[in-house]
């Protein structure tokens, strides 16, 4: 049982003491099914008291790939144009045909502020597509088909270098 539910021995003494005693009895009738079905209830209850309880912090940590996306951020955070941003994690990406492809950012705007609300963006240090690898210039190119593809106008993808970019990209 201890096992089925993390808790520690003493903890569940502590339950199995406070059960009553017509429901300990069933234990005796038939024990492996008693201990399946405790375990469940007090796997229940452990996700109840941690879904009442749970609370989300602002998280102003954001792992940076570049000093380029570093400064970008910053210049992100400061915009009056930008309601929320983040830094996409790598189990996000886009299945290509030369590889899986992971955009650098998602950013919404505030409405009325820009003409596209929505951005996924990558981050380069330079755009020239002669220092970009080839591979990757390939996934950004499928990465642009995705986006065109499976969104409206208001959702926007691009390669950008700076902040003041993005916003030449948003207002277009």
């Amino acid at each position: 049982m201890v096992a089925e539910t993390g808790l520690t021995r003493q903890a569940i003494c502590t339950i199995l003491r406070d059960i009553e005693k017509p429901v300990f009895g069933q234990f005796k009738d038939n024990p492996e099914e008693f201990i399946i079905k405790a375990s469940a209830i007090i796997n229940e209850q452990k996700a109840t008291a941690i879904i009442q309880h749970i609370t989300y912090d602002k998280y102003y940590h954001i792992i940076y790939d570049s000093t380029n996306e570093k400064n970008f951020a910053e210049r992100v955070d400061a915009s009056n144009e930008v309601a929320v941003y983040v830094k996409l994690p790598r189990g996000f990406y886009i299945s290509t045909p030369v590889g899986k492809y992971n955009p650098d950012w998602a950013i919404a705007f505030h409405e009325g502020k820009v003409k596209h609300i929505y951005f996924v963006a990558e981050t380069k240090g330079t755009m020239s597509s002669m220092e970009l690898r080839k591979i990757e210039a390939a996934k950004v190119h499928c990465a642009e088909e995705h986006f065109k593809a499976i969104s409206s106008d208001s959702v926007k993808y691009g390669v950008i270098d700076s902040f003041e970019e993005l916003m030449q990209e948003v207002m277009k």
